[in-house]
């Protein structure tokens, strides 16, 4: 074995980014087991010095109870927090980081059907200034478009790249277009354990003088965990001593969606064999020590996963280097490490192919022997120690390396404005159990007003944009709130919303404007499009389709606007539904054609005065145009958006919306007070969805210029936005800004902003990805 110590005489600075104990993750135990050897190496212990740091991602909005040597948390959905890591970084001490890449640890959407990409990662590593080496804990063979894009992306800013099975560096060259000499292959590590005999530690799992055969680690549905139950079920016959030991919680994941719904599952499929007596769950996250006494104590270790594509499993690694007989379905990474006669492979959901190999090597113990002799001798180049010295060979020649890199490929210090951090306390404060209140008095919630469904729907749609960017819990419970208050406006023999709800929770109207049911079907829309969770997503459908019928009898412009917005996202998950769609068009189309009759040189416009809400008209033309291909409604949409910016923009560059004491009639002047948030949210929008249709990035400083009202380049000069509550004043007046925050004002505000932190996400992600492989 290496003298691992001998050329180490300048410690390096290392940070490790990654998830972290006590989070229960495999990637969190691994980069504290490689951490821990890796300080130990370089002359500290993990904790109580500075060579070795963390920097861990957050799952939860709390954190972790850390331990000192973590440095900086990520929440892993806050993508302003990826680039703050940067900053961190380049101002450290530091020498080398290393970064351990899964896909679904970092931040970022679902936009590939349940795959998440991870792609906020690319705003750290596009601003961080250090030498990075990358581990990469999956390797796909045939990624999603945009998975491919993404690691191609990470491989790129690494200065070097870690695989950890020889397949993986064969896809990294050829599916990823890797640079052969930027890939370096290091086994995953393992604990050293001596070679002992099974009988050792029997008696702590209550299977003294039974035949143990042994899975564990974090249950999720693709383990195959029911193919070896089912194998069981022969085995019993031949060997009625028999003991399966399935150790490990439920994958957190997987819990937080499905519950323990695939570990009861396990359960009863025991119960229905019959071998209570024969399989054991042991439900916990187990530490190291009880993982080393478990797989001592196991005959056989097993892996009978489902998928072909498992590029490294460290639960397969950990049974080698303990010298275990093993028997695993034929995966990447299992056809590698029980090669040249290793172990046992058996094909995938084969459970009587299982069985029989279970029996051959229960029944032999000469040639259990034989396997795990082999095993123990191949892993001792895996275990900590071994893989540890490696890694620190690796950091230094990265540092090295990362020296003589020209200077685009090492990126300038240049440091760019950090975006606001999206802050829902005043939202929080304005709602109770019942839904957000309508009105404040300065910053105190003022109850005499009631509520209004026109809030609560936009306040749903900010809820669920938040989830969307973020994936923070802590805004499910607001959002489960105000659809709550969606479903008690509906009046079922109508078909249609009330508005107006007093603090009695008394309805004060008989029925509400078509402003406020379109609205009310564009935050279902907004909800059933991206969902926290199956059952939100059930109500959210339900209730759309309990109140879309009513849009077909409106008889005003935003009424249809609000609704195509709400069918439109809706659409973006049941794209087939025919009748939605018709009713989409049909509205869009009433729109266009009440454009058409009205519209005259210099007055593109569908009514003879602009009110309120004006750019909502344009965007669902817009919106429906691009979905459809309908060229004369986008260019509709397009040419009358345009018009809006032109007559909104005052002499200094900044926007100047239209006032509500007087509006703007045709032939007439713009009042220019009082200035309403609602409208700079309404032109964000709309040009967005310009954006996206025509591609042309110059909507994208429009949506600046409207973000940049609210912190005061407007007529006053004053902001909008109060840093000390989270909240935003209800308008500009003559005098100033009214400096009441009621809900529309701070909604409006949090639509800008979390549309201005989407398109800051994409940026980044686009400069990420542009040029780097």
């Amino acid at each position: 074995m290496r003298n691992v110590e001998r050329s180490y005489f300048k410690p390096l600075y290392i940070s490790f980014i990654a998830t972290y104990p006590p989070r229960q993750c495999g990637i969190a135990t691994f980069t504290h087991d490689l951490a821990s050897t890796v300080a130990r190496l370089q002359g500290e212990e993990i904790g109580h010095g500075d060579r070795v740091q963390i920097v861990a991602l957050n799952n939860i909005p709390q954190g972790y109870p850390y331990g000192e040597e973590v440095r900086f948390e990520i929440q892993a959905q806050k993508r302003m927090d990826y680039r703050k890591a940067a900053d961190f970084l380049n101002y450290s001490e530091i020498d080398v980081v290393s970064l351990q890449h899964e896909f679904g640890i970092f931040g970022g959407e679902k936009v590939e059907g349940e795959h998440i990409l991870g792609e906020y990662v690319l705003s750290l590593l596009s601003n961080l200034k250090k030498p990075v080496v990358t581990t990469l804990h999956t390797v796909l063979g045939e990624p999603s478009p945009g998975q491919k894009e993404v690691l191609q992306a990470v491989c790129g800013y690494s200065t070097l790249v870690v695989a950890q099975s020889r397949k993986a560096v064969e896809l990294l060259e050829e599916v990823y277009d890797v640079p052969k000499e930027k890939i370096v292959m290091i086994y995953h590590g393992a604990p050293d354990v001596p070679f002992l005999d099974p009988a050792y530690y029997k008696d702590q799992f209550h299977a003294e003088g039974r035949k143990v055969v042994l899975t564990f680690g974090l249950l999720s549905p693709n383990k195959g965990i029911e193919v070896a139950i089912e194998a069981m079920a022969q085995v019993v016959e031949e060997v009625p001593d028999v003991l399966y030991i399935i150790l490990g919680a439920t994958h957190p994941e997987v819990r937080r969606k499905y519950g323990e719904s695939y570990r009861i599952s396990l359960e009863r499929m025991v119960e229905e064999l019959g071998l209570e007596e024969h399989v054991a769950f042991y439900n916990r996250f187990v530490t190291s020590d009880e993982l080393i006494r478990a797989l001592v104590s196991a005959d056989v270790y097993i892996t009978p996963y489902l998928s072909k594509e498992q590029i490294v499993s460290g639960t397969l690694t950990y049974a080698v280097a303990c010298g275990k007989a093993i028997i695993s379905t034929p995966y990447w990474h299992a056809e590698e490490l029980l090669g040249d006669d290793r172990g046992r492979l058996v094909p995938f959901g084969d459970s009587e192919a299982l069985a029989e190999e279970l029996i051959r090597l229960l029944e032999d113990e000469e040639e259990r022997l034989k396997l795990r002799k082999r095993a123990y001798q191949f892993g001792r180049k895996m275990v900590w120690r071994e893989v540890a010295g490696t890694y620190i060979e690796v950091f230094r020649r990265a540092f090295e390396e990362y020296g003589t890199l020209r200077p685009r490929a090492r990126r300038s210090m240049a440091r760019r404005p950090s975006l606001l951090e999206v802050d829902l306390r005043h939202l929080k404060t304005l709602t109770d159990d019942t839904g957000v209140l309508q009105h404040s008095i300065f910053s105190i919630p003022d109850r005499y007003h009631g509520y209004t469904t026109d809030d609560n729907a936009r306040a749903a749609i900010v809820a669920v944009t938040h989830w969307r960017l973020f994936k923070e819990e802590e805004v499910v419970p607001l959002l489960k709130i105000y659809l709550s208050f969606l479903r008690y406006a509906l009046d079922e023999e109508t078909g249609r919303m009330h508005n107006f709800l007093s603090f009695d929770r008394r309805w004060s109207d008989e029925e509400g404007s078509e402003d406020c049911h379109g609205r009310s079907i564009w935050a279902l829309g907004s909800v059933v499009a991206h969902p926290p969770d199956e059952a939100i997503l059930g109500f959210a459908t339900s209730l759309f389709n309990m109140a879309l019928p009513a849009c077909e009898g409106f008889k005003y412009p935003r009424g249809w606007a609000y609704s195509v917005l709400g069918i439109l996202s809706y659409l973006r998950r049941f794209g087939g539904d025919r009748d939605a769609k018709e009713t989409c068009i049909g509205l869009a189309e009433r729109l266009l054609d009440m454009f058409k009759r009205n519209s005259s040189e210099g007055w593109p416009w569908c009514e003879e005065v602009l009110t309120y809400a004006n750019a909502r008209l344009p965007q669902a033309l817009i919106g429906v145009g691009r979905t459809f291909g309908i060229e004369g409604m986008l260019e509709q949409g397009l040419r009358s958006l345009k018009w809006l910016l032109e007559l909104q923009t005052a002499e200094g560059g900044h926007i100047s919306v239209i006032g509500n004491k007087g509006w703007f009639p045709k032939g007439g002047e713009k009042a220019r007070f009082d200035q309403q948030p609602i409208e700079l949210a309404g032109l964000a929008d709309a040009c967005y969805e310009a954006y996206l249709a025509t591609g042309e990035r110059r909507w994208l400083g429009e949506i600046a210029r409207c973000f940049d009202w609210f912190l005061g380049r407007n007529d006053l000069h004053e902001a909008l936005y109060d840093f000390r509550t989270g909240g935003c004043k209800d308008g500009l007046r003559p005098a100033g800004a009214n400096q009441n925050q009621g809900a529309e004002s701070t909604l409006s505000w949090l639509m800008v902003l979390l549309r201005m932190h989407e398109i800051a996400k994409e940026e980044d992600v686009y400069r990420g990805m542009e040029g780097i492989v």
